[in-house]
């Protein structure tokens, strides 16, 4: 099955491919955090732009920052490495240009 992002107005499993996540994965974001998004009747429905901005916002350190445990959020975090175990991380070198 062949899925079409590049329509303005997105469905759940579109929208979930656009990002190239998971259906499941998508909602557990969808419904614990800010992700932009309308509920017409039974269905969700999403704007591409929207999605794209949203995700070039970096709000998921807000989003990880809020379902961690009090007592995590109090404890200083050391900064992470840009590799683990030796290897580069996939997102290093990502950039998004928002203009």
């Amino acid at each position: 099955m062949t899925i079409n992002t590049d329509k303005a107005i997105l469905n759940i499993d579109e929208a979930a491919a656009l990002l190239g996540v998971s259906v499941k994965t998508f909602n557990k974001v969808l419904h614990a955090g800010e992700m932009p998004a309308r509920k017409i009747g039974r269905e969700w429905k999403f704007s591409r732009q929207a999605l794209i901005d949203w995700v070039g916002t970096g709000r998921s350190r807000e989003f990880y920052a809020e379902s961690r445990p009090r007592a995590e959020k109090e404890k200083p975090v050391a900064p992470r490495s840009s590799s683990t175990r030796g290897r580069p991380r996939r997102t290093d070198g990502w950039k998004i240009d928002l203009t």
